[in-house]
């Protein structure tokens, strides 16, 4: 021990701390400047008051304690410059930061060391009273001490994604252990045991990292987190069967801490029926049209599947194999020709001539047959051609008023005439159908005067203003047996 006394503590005046053991011993009769008030590089004594200048050194011979050796394992303060502030770290679930605050790994356990040695360490409490016991009781009191500081030190294993190493810490659970280390922990890690069991000298701590995994299953896109470190291992936490499955990347391959994707294609089994045939395959084919290959089929020409070949198969799916064959047919197709009247007063009124006769136009269309499986299927139309367009017929209708009598036929007796011929019905029609009408005219008599259509279709007044003028051209002759009746 160093022959210079204690002083009460071990801070300056201006806040430095000192470090007492190692000060320079001065010889016998030397005064140095009061306790805080030296300059830099003066030797300080901080025995008794600031004004203290006696000497007060006693040589170790002259002392009447007698010395006991001290034990080299007695630990001695000394000035440890602090750490800068490290990142921030996980938090006790009442907020407060594991660890004491900022600062992560050793530098946490020189600053927590430094503050006990500082704050709690028998030296200090001892120094005031050095003088007043005796050596022996300081040592064993030292020795006590050292033995509970020591205690509080533990080794323990931490396993970081399957890296194992032994640490020495003074944490007290396992969140301020990790926080110590500087091991994030997220939603998706796994920490075993939990963050707040407390820690003993040889437990065992592991924690996993979370991955994000892409993985497309059977055609589903989904986003997913594991603790695997292979695809494997992943597969078997995911609960996806891996039994003759497709994938998109090695069993073996390692999951970073980045994630990756992973595409599976799982064994099912599948139903296709053909010819008039079942087959069931057992398969991991990416679409309908890979697995009816696998079954054996072979589609040919226009044949295709009850379910678009593209597409995924379904596990337990039942797929139908369309056997198709077609052909075209053309058909002509007429179009009817439209009409168009214009109004002639050179005509009576009533009559309609034809000016310009109509003519159909002529389509071409193109149908698709198909017959699917031996049914023949409904025409599909695929195209249509105009071949020729029609002409449209032009008639010309009268406007001119008709005239109300025919000379000299006005004085007959129409009335007696018509029935006696029809019986004085204007729509009489006989048995052959060759006459008609309340005078009974054939159709070509009837258009020679000017008649338009059938002659029982023409009003009564128009029937016999044209039968006036067939008596001017020919008398009572196209009525043999009934025209005697004109003259009564």
């Amino acid at each position: 021990m160093s022959n210079v006394h204690h002083p009460r503590n071990a801070y300056g005046a201006d806040g430095t701390y000192v470090d007492v053991h190692n000060a320079e011993t001065l010889a016998h009769g030397v005064h140095a400047a009061p306790w805080g008030q030296g300059a830099p590089g003066d030797t300080l004594v901080a025995h008794g008051t600031p004004e203290a200048r006696q000497d007060t050194y006693r040589p170790a011979r002259e002392s009447t304690v007698p010395a006991v050796p001290v034990p080299s394992a007695v630990p001695v303060p000394s000035a440890v410059p602090p750490e800068p502030p490290g990142p921030a770290l996980p938090r006790r679930a009442d907020g407060t930061p594991y660890a004491g605050g900022a600062g992560t790994g050793r530098a946490a356990r020189r600053r927590r060391t430094r503050d006990a040695e500082r704050a709690d360490s028998p030296m200090r409490r001892l120094l005031p009273l050095l003088p007043l016991v005796p050596q022996a009781l300081v040592v064993a009191f030292l020795a006590g001490g050292t033995t509970a500081f020591v205690a509080k030190d533990k080794a323990v294993e931490l396993t970081v994604d399957g890296k194992p190493r032994t640490l020495h810490t003074f944490a007290d659970d396992v969140g301020e252990l990790l926080a110590e280390e500087g091991v994030r922990v997220g939603a998706h890690d796994m920490v075993a045991p939990s963050l707040g069991t407390a820690l003993d000298s040889g437990d065992e701590i592991a924690v996993r990292h979370g991955r994000p995994v892409r993985l497309t299953l059977d055609g589903r896109r989904h986003e997913v987190w594991t603790t695997a470190h292979t695809v494997e291992e992943a597969l078997g936490q995911l609960g996806v069967r891996a039994e003759g499955a497709h994938l998109s990347v090695s069993r073996s391959r390692r999951i970073g801490r980045e994630g990756l994707a992973l595409d599976v294609r799982t064994e099912r089994a599948v139903t296709v029926m053909a010819d008039g045939r079942a087959r069931t395959v057992r398969t991991n084919a990416a679409t309908v049209g890979e697995a009816v290959e696998e079954a054996g089929i072979t589609l040919r020409g226009q044949d295709t599947t009850s379910v678009p070949p593209g597409s995924f198969p379904r596990d337990g799916q039942t797929i139908t194999v369309l056997r198709i064959t077609g052909a075209r047919e053309v058909r002509e197709e007429a179009v009817p020709f439209p009409v168009r009247r214009t109004d002639d007063p050179a005509l009576f009124r009533g009559t309609e001539v034809v000016e310009r006769a109509g003519q159909p136009g002529l389509l071409r269309v193109t149908y698709a047959l198909r017959t699917v499986n031996g049914v023949r299927q409904r025409p599909r139309h695929v195209r249509t051609e105009i071949v020729r367009e029609p002409r449209a017929q032009v008639v010309k209708v009268g406007t001119k008023p008709r005239p109300a009598s025919v000379r000299g036929a006005d004085h007959l007796d129409w009335q007696a005439l018509a029935a006696c011929e029809s019986g004085g019905r204007a729509d009489a029609v006989d048995p052959s159908g060759t006459y008609g009408g309340l005078y009974q005219f054939d159709t070509p008599t009837w258009h020679s005067l000017g008649g338009t259509g059938r002659p029982q279709d023409a009003s009564a007044a128009e029937q016999t203003f044209r039968a006036k003028k067939l008596y001017i051209r020919r008398g009572a002759a196209p009525w043999p047996h009934c025209g005697t009746r004109l003259e009564n």
